[in-house]
Protein backbone atom coordinates (compact mmCIF):
# COMPACT_ATOMS: atom_id res chain seq x y z
CA UNK A 1 0.00 0.00 0.00
CA UNK A 2 1.38 3.43 -0.93
CA UNK A 3 2.25 5.96 1.72
CA UNK A 4 -0.42 8.38 0.56
CA UNK A 5 -3.11 5.68 0.89
CA UNK A 6 -2.00 4.96 4.46
CA UNK A 7 -2.00 8.60 5.51
CA UNK A 8 -4.21 9.54 8.45
CA UNK A 9 -6.63 12.39 7.87
CA UNK A 10 -8.65 13.96 10.68
CA UNK A 11 -11.04 16.90 10.98
CA UNK A 12 -11.60 18.75 14.23
CA UNK A 13 -12.41 22.12 15.73
CA UNK A 14 -9.15 22.86 17.56
CA UNK A 15 -5.72 21.42 16.81
CA UNK A 16 -3.08 21.63 19.57
CA UNK A 17 0.53 21.05 18.57
CA UNK A 18 2.55 20.03 21.63
CA UNK A 19 1.67 17.91 24.64
CA UNK A 20 3.49 19.56 27.52
CA UNK A 21 1.74 21.61 30.21
CA UNK A 22 0.77 24.43 27.85
CA UNK A 23 -0.59 22.05 25.22
CA UNK A 24 -2.52 19.88 27.64
CA UNK A 25 -4.10 22.87 29.40
CA UNK A 26 -5.04 24.30 26.00
CA UNK A 27 -6.63 21.02 24.95
CA UNK A 28 -8.58 20.55 28.19
CA UNK A 29 -9.80 24.15 28.19
CA UNK A 30 -10.89 24.08 24.55
CA UNK A 31 -12.72 20.80 25.13
CA UNK A 32 -14.47 22.29 28.16
CA UNK A 33 -15.76 25.05 25.85
CA UNK A 34 -17.39 22.42 23.64
CA UNK A 35 -14.72 22.12 20.96
CA UNK A 36 -13.60 18.86 19.40
CA UNK A 37 -9.82 18.71 19.95
CA UNK A 38 -6.88 16.83 18.47
CA UNK A 39 -3.51 17.07 20.20
CA UNK A 40 -0.30 16.05 18.41
CA UNK A 41 2.89 15.53 20.42
CA UNK A 42 6.39 15.07 19.02
CA UNK A 43 6.98 12.50 21.77
CA UNK A 44 4.57 10.75 24.12
CA UNK A 45 2.16 13.21 25.69
CA UNK A 46 2.79 13.01 29.40
CA UNK A 47 6.46 12.08 29.34
CA UNK A 48 8.21 14.24 26.74
CA UNK A 49 9.41 17.83 27.04
CA UNK A 50 11.18 19.89 29.68
CA UNK A 51 8.54 19.62 32.42
CA UNK A 52 7.87 15.88 32.44
CA UNK A 53 11.21 14.67 33.91
CA UNK A 54 11.66 17.55 36.35
CA UNK A 55 10.36 19.15 39.48
CA UNK A 56 9.43 22.81 39.23
CA UNK A 57 8.32 25.64 41.43
CA UNK A 58 5.15 27.45 40.42
CA UNK A 59 4.34 31.18 40.61
CA UNK A 60 1.41 30.40 42.89
CA UNK A 61 0.45 33.39 45.02
CA UNK A 62 -2.69 33.73 47.10
CA UNK A 63 -4.98 36.65 46.14
CA UNK A 64 -3.51 38.93 48.77
CA UNK A 65 -2.66 42.42 47.45
CA UNK A 66 0.63 42.72 49.33
CA UNK A 67 1.80 39.24 48.37
CA UNK A 68 0.84 39.80 44.73
CA UNK A 69 2.70 43.13 44.55
CA UNK A 70 5.81 41.53 46.04
CA UNK A 71 5.56 38.66 43.57
CA UNK A 72 5.28 40.99 40.60
CA UNK A 73 8.20 43.12 41.77
CA UNK A 74 10.51 40.12 42.23
CA UNK A 75 11.79 40.10 38.65
CA UNK A 76 10.42 43.33 37.21
CA UNK A 77 13.67 45.31 37.32
CA UNK A 78 15.81 42.29 36.44
CA UNK A 79 13.70 41.91 33.30
CA UNK A 80 14.39 45.46 32.18
CA UNK A 81 10.88 46.68 33.14
CA UNK A 82 9.32 45.09 30.05
CA UNK A 83 6.68 43.06 31.90
CA UNK A 84 3.12 44.33 32.20
CA UNK A 85 1.07 44.37 35.39
CA UNK A 86 -2.19 43.51 33.64
CA UNK A 87 -0.63 40.33 32.26
CA UNK A 88 1.06 39.46 35.53
CA UNK A 89 -2.28 39.87 37.31
CA UNK A 90 -4.08 37.68 34.80
CA UNK A 91 -1.42 34.96 35.00
CA UNK A 92 -1.38 35.02 38.81
CA UNK A 93 -5.18 34.72 38.87
CA UNK A 94 -5.34 31.87 36.35
CA UNK A 95 -2.39 30.02 37.88
CA UNK A 96 -4.02 30.18 41.30
CA UNK A 97 -7.24 28.77 39.84
CA UNK A 98 -5.47 26.07 37.81
CA UNK A 99 -3.33 24.87 40.71
CA UNK A 100 -6.50 24.57 42.77
CA UNK A 101 -8.05 22.68 39.86
CA UNK A 102 -5.11 20.28 39.88
CA UNK A 103 -5.84 19.57 43.53
CA UNK A 104 -9.45 18.83 42.58
CA UNK A 105 -8.25 16.42 39.89
CA UNK A 106 -6.23 14.57 42.50
CA UNK A 107 -2.69 15.89 42.17
CA UNK A 108 -0.82 14.68 45.32
CA UNK A 109 0.35 18.00 46.75
CA UNK A 110 2.49 17.53 49.89
CA UNK A 111 1.05 18.56 53.25
CA UNK A 112 2.56 21.04 55.69
CA UNK A 113 2.74 20.55 59.46
CA UNK A 114 -0.85 21.71 59.82
CA UNK A 115 -2.18 19.33 57.19
CA UNK A 116 -2.65 21.96 54.47
CA UNK A 117 -1.58 21.31 50.89
CA UNK A 118 1.63 23.01 49.76
CA UNK A 119 0.77 24.18 46.24
CA UNK A 120 3.91 26.03 45.19
CA UNK A 121 5.63 23.26 43.25
CA UNK A 122 4.91 20.33 40.97
CA UNK A 123 6.66 17.04 40.28
CA UNK A 124 6.86 16.73 36.50
CA UNK A 125 6.20 12.98 36.20
CA UNK A 126 3.08 13.08 38.41
CA UNK A 127 1.89 16.38 36.91
CA UNK A 128 2.12 15.34 33.29
CA UNK A 129 0.81 11.83 33.96
CA UNK A 130 -2.27 13.45 35.50
CA UNK A 131 -2.61 15.93 32.62
CA UNK A 132 -2.60 13.12 30.06
CA UNK A 133 -5.32 11.36 32.04
CA UNK A 134 -7.39 14.57 32.20
CA UNK A 135 -6.90 15.23 28.47
CA UNK A 136 -8.10 11.75 27.57
CA UNK A 137 -11.07 12.04 29.93
CA UNK A 138 -12.02 15.30 28.18
CA UNK A 139 -12.41 13.36 24.92
CA UNK A 140 -9.34 14.80 23.21
CA UNK A 141 -7.79 12.69 20.44
CA UNK A 142 -4.05 12.31 21.15
CA UNK A 143 -1.53 11.65 18.38
CA UNK A 144 1.64 10.48 20.13
CA UNK A 145 5.05 10.43 18.42
CA UNK A 146 3.55 12.70 15.78
CA UNK A 147 5.61 15.85 15.17
CA UNK A 148 4.04 18.50 12.97
CA UNK A 149 6.09 19.47 9.94
CA UNK A 150 4.00 22.35 8.62
CA UNK A 151 0.81 24.35 9.07
CA UNK A 152 -2.09 24.45 6.64
CA UNK A 153 -3.69 27.78 5.80
CA UNK A 154 -5.79 29.72 3.29
CA UNK A 155 -6.85 33.33 2.81
CA UNK A 156 -8.89 33.10 6.04
CA UNK A 157 -5.93 32.05 8.16
CA UNK A 158 -4.52 28.86 9.66
CA UNK A 159 -6.68 25.74 9.34
CA UNK A 160 -4.68 22.73 10.40
CA UNK A 161 -1.33 21.00 10.29
CA UNK A 162 0.46 18.05 8.72
CA UNK A 163 3.15 15.78 10.07
CA UNK A 164 4.32 12.20 10.40
CA UNK A 165 4.15 9.45 13.01
CA UNK A 166 7.77 8.66 13.82
CA UNK A 167 7.00 5.11 14.98
CA UNK A 168 4.97 3.99 11.96
CA UNK A 169 6.27 6.40 9.32
CA UNK A 170 2.67 7.18 8.35
CA UNK A 171 1.93 10.85 7.47
CA UNK A 172 -1.00 12.57 9.10
CA UNK A 173 -3.09 15.65 8.31
CA UNK A 174 -5.47 17.43 10.64
CA UNK A 175 -7.91 20.05 9.37
CA UNK A 176 -9.03 22.38 12.14
CA UNK A 177 -10.84 25.64 12.65
CA UNK A 178 -8.00 26.92 14.85
CA UNK A 179 -4.51 25.79 15.84
CA UNK A 180 -2.62 26.29 19.11
CA UNK A 181 1.17 26.21 18.89
CA UNK A 182 2.48 24.79 22.19
CA UNK A 183 5.69 23.21 20.94
CA UNK A 184 7.98 24.64 23.61
CA UNK A 185 11.09 26.72 23.06
CA UNK A 186 14.43 26.03 21.42
CA UNK A 187 17.41 24.67 23.39
CA UNK A 188 19.43 23.97 20.24
CA UNK A 189 19.86 20.26 21.14
CA UNK A 190 22.28 21.18 23.91
CA UNK A 191 21.41 18.00 25.86
CA UNK A 192 19.61 19.79 28.69
CA UNK A 193 17.22 17.33 30.35
CA UNK A 194 13.92 17.00 28.51
CA UNK A 195 14.92 19.41 25.75
CA UNK A 196 15.66 16.90 22.97
CA UNK A 197 12.27 17.69 21.39
CA UNK A 198 12.55 21.48 21.80
CA UNK A 199 14.07 22.74 18.56
CA UNK A 200 11.98 25.82 17.72
CA UNK A 201 9.60 23.99 15.37
CA UNK A 202 6.63 26.11 16.40
CA UNK A 203 8.48 29.36 15.71
CA UNK A 204 9.25 28.32 12.16
CA UNK A 205 5.78 27.00 11.39
CA UNK A 206 4.15 30.12 12.82
CA UNK A 207 6.46 32.44 10.87
CA UNK A 208 5.78 30.54 7.65
CA UNK A 209 2.09 31.26 8.20
CA UNK A 210 2.84 34.96 8.72
CA UNK A 211 3.17 35.27 12.50
CA UNK A 212 5.74 37.54 14.15
CA UNK A 213 8.03 36.98 17.13
CA UNK A 214 8.93 39.13 20.10
CA UNK A 215 11.87 39.33 22.48
CA UNK A 216 14.10 36.97 20.53
CA UNK A 217 17.16 38.81 21.81
CA UNK A 218 16.30 37.36 25.23
CA UNK A 219 17.03 33.83 24.04
CA UNK A 220 20.52 33.22 25.40
CA UNK A 221 19.75 31.57 28.73
CA UNK A 222 22.56 29.40 30.06
CA UNK A 223 21.95 27.19 33.09
CA UNK A 224 24.46 25.93 35.64
CA UNK A 225 24.89 22.20 35.35
CA UNK A 226 27.35 19.54 36.59
CA UNK A 227 29.70 18.53 33.80
CA UNK A 228 28.49 14.93 34.18
CA UNK A 229 24.74 15.67 34.21
CA UNK A 230 21.98 17.03 31.96
CA UNK A 231 19.88 18.36 34.85
CA UNK A 232 19.73 22.18 34.78
CA UNK A 233 18.20 23.05 38.14
CA UNK A 234 19.69 26.51 38.53
CA UNK A 235 17.57 27.41 41.57
CA UNK A 236 19.52 24.91 43.65
CA UNK A 237 22.71 26.85 43.03
CA UNK A 238 21.40 29.72 45.10
CA UNK A 239 22.71 27.56 47.96
CA UNK A 240 26.11 27.06 46.30
CA UNK A 241 29.58 28.41 46.81
CA UNK A 242 31.92 28.31 43.83
CA UNK A 243 35.58 27.37 44.02
CA UNK A 244 38.64 26.83 41.89
CA UNK A 245 40.41 23.49 41.94
CA UNK A 246 42.80 24.72 44.65
CA UNK A 247 39.87 25.52 46.94
CA UNK A 248 39.96 29.31 46.62
CA UNK A 249 36.63 31.08 46.16
CA UNK A 250 35.49 32.28 42.73
CA UNK A 251 34.64 35.87 43.53
CA UNK A 252 31.34 37.07 42.06
CA UNK A 253 30.12 33.67 40.87
CA UNK A 254 26.45 32.94 41.53
CA UNK A 255 23.25 31.46 40.16
CA UNK A 256 21.36 34.67 39.36
CA UNK A 257 23.85 37.44 38.72
CA UNK A 258 27.16 35.61 38.62
CA UNK A 259 26.90 33.16 35.74
CA UNK A 260 29.00 35.41 33.54
CA UNK A 261 31.86 35.03 36.04
CA UNK A 262 31.64 31.26 35.70
CA UNK A 263 31.54 31.55 31.90
CA UNK A 264 34.63 33.77 31.73
CA UNK A 265 36.60 31.31 33.82
CA UNK A 266 35.50 28.39 31.68
CA UNK A 267 36.47 30.33 28.54
CA UNK A 268 39.95 30.83 30.02
CA UNK A 269 40.28 27.12 30.69
CA UNK A 270 39.80 27.35 34.47
CA UNK A 271 37.43 24.72 35.80
CA UNK A 272 34.89 25.98 38.34
CA UNK A 273 33.55 23.77 41.12
CA UNK A 274 30.36 24.11 43.16
CA UNK A 275 29.26 22.90 46.58
CA UNK A 276 25.75 23.36 47.94
CA UNK A 277 27.26 24.21 51.31
CA UNK A 278 24.89 27.09 52.05
CA UNK A 279 21.77 24.91 52.16
CA UNK A 280 20.26 24.87 55.69
CA UNK A 281 20.32 21.44 57.29
CA UNK A 282 16.54 21.23 57.62
CA UNK A 283 16.12 22.02 53.92
CA UNK A 284 18.38 19.30 52.50
CA UNK A 285 15.77 16.49 52.67
CA UNK A 286 13.19 18.79 51.03
CA UNK A 287 15.59 19.61 48.20
CA UNK A 288 16.04 15.92 47.53
CA UNK A 289 12.29 15.36 47.45
CA UNK A 290 11.73 18.45 45.30
CA UNK A 291 14.09 17.39 42.51
CA UNK A 292 14.99 13.71 42.65
CA UNK A 293 16.63 13.76 39.21
CA UNK A 294 19.07 16.43 40.33
CA UNK A 295 20.66 14.08 42.86
CA UNK A 296 20.76 10.84 40.84
CA UNK A 297 24.01 11.64 38.95
CA UNK A 298 25.67 12.58 42.24
CA UNK A 299 24.50 9.43 43.99
CA UNK A 300 25.79 7.26 41.16
CA UNK A 301 29.25 8.79 41.58
CA UNK A 302 29.26 8.75 45.35
CA UNK A 303 29.25 12.55 45.54
CA UNK A 304 27.49 14.46 48.30
CA UNK A 305 26.75 17.82 46.60
CA UNK A 306 26.23 19.46 50.01
CA UNK A 307 29.83 18.74 51.06
CA UNK A 308 31.84 17.59 48.03
CA UNK A 309 33.00 20.00 45.29
CA UNK A 310 31.87 19.00 41.79
CA UNK A 311 32.77 20.51 38.39
CA UNK A 312 30.14 22.66 36.68
CA UNK A 313 29.52 24.07 33.25
CA UNK A 314 26.90 26.32 31.65
CA UNK A 315 24.45 24.57 29.33
CA UNK A 316 22.53 26.59 26.73
CA UNK A 317 18.77 26.52 27.22
CA UNK A 318 17.92 29.20 24.65
CA UNK A 319 14.25 30.14 24.72
CA UNK A 320 13.27 27.28 27.02
CA UNK A 321 14.45 29.33 29.97
CA UNK A 322 14.72 32.57 28.01
CA UNK A 323 11.67 34.72 27.30
CA UNK A 324 11.52 35.20 23.53
CA UNK A 325 8.84 33.59 21.39
CA UNK A 326 5.81 34.11 19.16
CA UNK A 327 4.22 37.54 19.57
CA UNK A 328 0.76 37.56 21.14
CA UNK A 329 -1.79 39.95 19.70
CA UNK A 330 -4.48 39.76 22.38
CA UNK A 331 -5.29 38.46 25.85
CA UNK A 332 -6.46 35.08 24.54
CA UNK A 333 -3.00 34.39 23.11
CA UNK A 334 -3.91 34.90 19.45
CA UNK A 335 -0.99 35.54 17.10
CA UNK A 336 -0.91 38.03 14.24
CA UNK A 337 -2.46 35.35 11.99
CA UNK A 338 -6.21 34.52 12.18
CA UNK A 339 -6.86 31.08 13.60
CA UNK A 340 -3.38 30.68 15.12
CA UNK A 341 -2.71 30.80 18.86
CA UNK A 342 0.45 30.29 20.91
CA UNK A 343 1.11 29.23 24.49
CA UNK A 344 3.87 28.21 26.87
CA UNK A 345 7.51 28.53 25.91
CA UNK A 346 6.50 28.84 22.25
CA UNK A 347 5.00 32.26 23.07
CA UNK A 348 6.88 35.28 24.34
CA UNK A 349 7.02 35.50 28.14
CA UNK A 350 8.13 39.13 28.18
CA UNK A 351 4.60 39.97 29.31
CA UNK A 352 5.31 38.54 32.78
CA UNK A 353 9.12 38.23 32.90
CA UNK A 354 10.43 41.01 30.68
CA UNK A 355 13.91 40.22 29.40
CA UNK A 356 15.08 37.98 32.24
CA UNK A 357 14.39 34.28 32.67
CA UNK A 358 11.24 33.22 34.43
CA UNK A 359 13.19 30.30 35.85
CA UNK A 360 10.90 27.41 36.69
CA UNK A 361 8.18 29.14 38.67
CA UNK A 362 7.14 31.88 36.23
CA UNK A 363 7.51 29.59 33.24
CA UNK A 364 5.35 26.90 34.87
CA UNK A 365 2.69 29.47 35.69
CA UNK A 366 2.88 30.88 32.18
CA UNK A 367 2.49 27.43 30.62
CA UNK A 368 -0.71 26.54 32.46
CA UNK A 369 -2.25 30.02 32.25
CA UNK A 370 -1.40 30.85 28.64
CA UNK A 371 -2.43 27.32 27.66
CA UNK A 372 -5.83 27.97 29.22
CA UNK A 373 -6.13 31.38 27.56
CA UNK A 374 -5.18 29.94 24.15
CA UNK A 375 -7.64 27.05 24.52
CA UNK A 376 -10.42 29.50 25.27
CA UNK A 377 -9.42 31.75 22.39
CA UNK A 378 -9.18 28.93 19.86
CA UNK A 379 -12.55 27.48 20.86
CA UNK A 380 -14.21 30.91 20.61
CA UNK A 381 -12.60 31.53 17.22
CA UNK A 382 -14.00 28.27 15.83
CA UNK A 383 -17.50 29.25 16.90
CA UNK A 384 -17.15 32.60 15.10
CA UNK A 385 -15.74 30.87 12.03
CA UNK A 386 -19.02 29.01 11.58
CA UNK A 387 -19.87 27.38 8.26
CA UNK A 388 -16.72 28.63 6.55
CA UNK A 389 -14.79 25.93 8.43
CA UNK A 390 -16.20 23.20 6.21
CA UNK A 391 -15.32 24.69 2.83
CA UNK A 392 -11.71 25.84 3.01
CA UNK A 393 -9.03 25.45 0.37
CA UNK A 394 -6.02 24.81 2.59
CA UNK A 395 -2.44 24.93 1.37
CA UNK A 396 0.78 23.71 2.97
CA UNK A 397 2.89 26.56 4.33
CA UNK A 398 6.36 25.03 4.67
CA UNK A 399 9.11 27.09 3.05
CA UNK A 400 10.95 23.84 2.31
CA UNK A 401 9.53 21.37 -0.22
CA UNK A 402 8.16 18.41 1.77
CA UNK A 403 7.92 15.36 -0.48
CA UNK A 404 7.10 11.65 -0.34
CA UNK A 405 9.56 9.08 0.94
CA UNK A 406 12.38 8.42 -1.51
CA UNK A 407 12.05 11.79 -3.24
CA UNK A 408 13.92 13.99 -0.76
CA UNK A 409 17.44 15.32 -1.06
CA UNK A 410 18.45 15.73 2.61
CA UNK A 411 20.21 12.74 4.12
CA UNK A 412 20.45 12.27 7.91
CA UNK A 413 24.17 13.06 7.84
CA UNK A 414 23.46 16.39 6.15
CA UNK A 415 20.81 17.32 8.72
CA UNK A 416 23.33 16.52 11.47
CA UNK A 417 25.86 18.83 9.80
CA UNK A 418 23.27 21.62 9.75
CA UNK A 419 22.58 21.14 13.46
CA UNK A 420 26.28 21.30 14.27
CA UNK A 421 26.68 24.43 12.15
CA UNK A 422 23.93 26.18 14.14
CA UNK A 423 25.37 25.04 17.46
CA UNK A 424 28.76 26.43 16.47
CA UNK A 425 27.15 29.87 16.27
CA UNK A 426 24.92 29.82 19.35
CA UNK A 427 26.60 27.69 22.03
CA UNK A 428 29.97 29.47 22.56
CA UNK A 429 29.91 31.95 25.44
CA UNK A 430 31.96 34.49 23.49
CA UNK A 431 29.33 34.56 20.74
CA UNK A 432 26.00 34.37 22.51
CA UNK A 433 26.47 35.15 26.20
CA UNK A 434 29.00 37.97 25.81
CA UNK A 435 27.69 39.66 22.70
CA UNK A 436 29.24 42.20 20.34
CA UNK A 437 27.89 43.58 17.09
CA UNK A 438 30.90 42.37 15.12
CA UNK A 439 30.74 38.76 16.27
CA UNK A 440 26.95 38.52 16.00
CA UNK A 441 27.08 39.92 12.47
CA UNK A 442 29.59 37.25 11.52
CA UNK A 443 27.38 34.53 12.97
CA UNK A 444 24.26 35.94 11.32
CA UNK A 445 25.95 36.01 7.92
CA UNK A 446 26.89 32.35 8.23
CA UNK A 447 23.41 31.45 9.45
CA UNK A 448 21.83 33.29 6.52
CA UNK A 449 23.97 31.24 4.15
CA UNK A 450 22.92 28.07 5.93
CA UNK A 451 19.24 29.07 5.67
CA UNK A 452 19.57 29.72 1.94
CA UNK A 453 21.02 26.26 1.49
CA UNK A 454 18.25 24.62 3.51
CA UNK A 455 15.52 26.45 1.59
CA UNK A 456 16.54 24.74 -1.63
CA UNK A 457 16.58 21.19 -0.25
CA UNK A 458 13.50 18.95 -0.45
CA UNK A 459 12.84 16.99 2.73
CA UNK A 460 10.81 13.81 3.04
CA UNK A 461 7.57 13.31 4.92
CA UNK A 462 9.44 10.80 7.09
CA UNK A 463 11.37 10.46 10.34
CA UNK A 464 14.50 11.67 8.57
CA UNK A 465 12.52 14.64 7.32
CA UNK A 466 11.71 15.55 10.92
CA UNK A 467 15.44 15.88 11.66
CA UNK A 468 15.99 18.11 8.65
CA UNK A 469 13.02 20.23 9.64
CA UNK A 470 14.39 20.57 13.19
CA UNK A 471 17.69 21.80 11.76
CA UNK A 472 15.84 24.42 9.72
CA UNK A 473 13.86 25.56 12.77
CA UNK A 474 17.04 25.91 14.79
CA UNK A 475 18.61 27.94 12.00
CA UNK A 476 15.58 30.21 11.76
CA UNK A 477 15.49 30.68 15.54
CA UNK A 478 19.16 31.65 15.67
CA UNK A 479 18.70 34.15 12.83
CA UNK A 480 15.77 35.88 14.57
CA UNK A 481 17.74 35.83 17.80
CA UNK A 482 20.79 37.59 16.41
CA UNK A 483 18.75 39.96 14.26
CA UNK A 484 16.95 41.22 17.38
CA UNK A 485 20.14 41.25 19.45
CA UNK A 486 21.89 43.43 16.88
CA UNK A 487 19.00 45.89 16.95
CA UNK A 488 19.07 46.24 20.74
CA UNK A 489 22.18 48.36 21.22
CA UNK A 490 22.18 48.17 25.01
CA UNK A 491 22.34 45.60 27.81
CA UNK A 492 18.90 44.75 29.21
CA UNK A 493 17.72 41.64 31.02
CA UNK A 494 19.72 38.60 29.92
CA UNK A 495 20.81 40.37 26.72
CA UNK A 496 24.33 41.59 27.52
CA UNK A 497 26.40 43.45 24.95
CA UNK A 498 30.07 44.04 25.65
CA UNK A 499 30.04 46.91 23.16
CA UNK A 500 26.94 48.54 24.70
CA UNK A 501 27.20 48.08 28.46
CA UNK A 502 24.38 49.49 30.53
CA UNK A 503 20.65 49.97 29.93
CA UNK A 504 19.45 52.78 27.67
CA UNK A 505 16.13 54.33 28.79
CA UNK A 506 15.47 55.34 25.19
CA UNK A 507 15.26 51.64 24.27
CA UNK A 508 12.53 50.79 26.74
CA UNK A 509 10.50 48.88 24.15
CA UNK A 510 10.01 45.40 22.82
CA UNK A 511 11.57 44.26 19.59
CA UNK A 512 9.27 42.50 17.14
CA UNK A 513 10.92 40.46 14.43
CA UNK A 514 9.77 38.33 11.53
CA UNK A 515 10.38 37.27 7.98
CA UNK A 516 12.01 34.17 6.54
CA UNK A 517 14.43 34.99 3.73
CA UNK A 518 14.59 38.70 4.51
CA UNK A 519 14.40 39.35 8.24
CA UNK A 520 13.14 42.57 9.75
CA UNK A 521 12.88 44.06 13.24
CA UNK A 522 10.89 46.96 14.66
CA UNK A 523 10.28 48.43 18.13
CA UNK A 524 6.93 48.11 19.88
CA UNK A 525 6.11 50.25 22.88
CA UNK A 526 5.33 48.54 26.16
CA UNK A 527 1.70 48.97 27.12
CA UNK A 528 1.34 52.08 29.28
CA UNK A 529 -0.44 51.32 32.51
CA UNK A 530 -2.23 53.65 34.86
CA UNK A 531 -1.04 53.14 38.41
CA UNK A 532 -3.77 53.77 40.98
CA UNK A 533 -2.47 54.85 44.40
Amino acid sequence: MAIQEQAQHLKTDVMVIGGGPAGTWAAVTAAAKGARVVLADKGYCGSSGATAPSGTGVWYVKPDERLREEAKASRYDMGGRLAEHRWMNRVLDRTYANMNQLAGWGYPFPLDDEGNQHRRSLQGPEYMRLMRKVVRKAGVTILDHSPALELLADEHGVGGAAGVNTQTGIPWTVEAGAVVIATGGCAFLSKALGCNVLTGDGYLMAAEAGANLSGMEFSNAYAICPTFSSVTKTAYYSYASFYYEDGTIVEGAGSKRGRSVIARNLMEGRQVYAVLDQAPEHLKPLLRVGQTNFFLPFDRRGIDPFTDPFPVTLRLEGTVRGTGGIRLADELCATDVPGLYAAGDAATRELICGGFTGGGSHNAAWAMSSGSFAGEGAAAYVKKLGARDGSRNLERKSTQPIVEEGKGSVKPSRAAEWVQAVQDEVKPYDRNLFRTGEVMTQSLNRLNGLWNEQREQAIEHTVDGVKAREAAAMTATARWMYTSALARTESRGMHKRSDFAGMDDNQHYRLITGGLDQLWVRPEQVHKEVVVH
